[in-house]
């Protein structure tokens, strides 16, 4: 069997008129205090590429239009919906008034890991919104944030290293939870 690249009209992509149309899932991705723009950009394109619901910038995070954050959002940031919050508590706390879980991906005492909270997901009845916040590249989320949030989710890790690059973090569970939520809408 021959392997050949499909051209991008194979690929069935939506134009960004459409795609701003398209149904959302109900997930929001909360970052807090990140730094850097290119992180950034990368989560506006897993997050146009899973089609959520929107990305919350908070604090330090850059935001759109910005010369260095389209490098990695390559127009991502002109289709995914976005807010700016100057503090993250104001985000988190806006959110769950609007009905969202919010969860911090982070490892701490009680975590539970992307897997345990994928199938939580997956077979909860009545979920309907979910909201993930990403901490700043060293200092990750700040406990104040983790105070307010439902749980936290942990990725877990196998080698020497304690962390993942914000952006790698994000892409994986954004598309882990992403699946469980399309799982169970079915």
């Amino acid at each position: 069997m021959k392997h050949t690249k499909l051209t991008i009209s194979e690929m069935n992509r939506l134009t960004p008129e459409v795609f701003r149309q398209t149904k959302k899932l109900p997930l929001a991705v909360v970052l807090d205090n990140v730094r850097s723009m290119h992180n950034i950009g990368a989560v506006f394109r897993t997050a146009d590429a899973m089609c959520l619901e929107q990305v919350v910038l908070c604090g330090i995070c850059c935001c759109p239009p910005n010369r260095e954050l389209h490098k990695t959002a390559l127009g991502a940031e002109d289709t995914v919906p976005w807010q700016y919050y100057e503090e993250t508590l104001d985000a988190v706390r806006n959110l769950r008034s609007r009905g969202y879980k919010v969860y911090a991906v982070e490892q701490t005492h009680n975590s539970i890991t992307l897997e345990e909270a994928a199938e939580s997901l997956s077979g909860e009845a009545g979920l309907d919104r979910i909201a993930v916040v990403f901490g700043h590249e060293v200092f990750g989320v700040q406990q104040e944030v983790i105070d307010l949030c439902d749980g936290c989710i942990e990725i877990p890790q196998y080698g020497t290293k304690h962390s993942l690059n914000v952006s790698v973090t994000a892409g994986i569970v954004m598309y882990r939870l992403s699946e469980a939520m399309r799982t169970h809408e079915q």
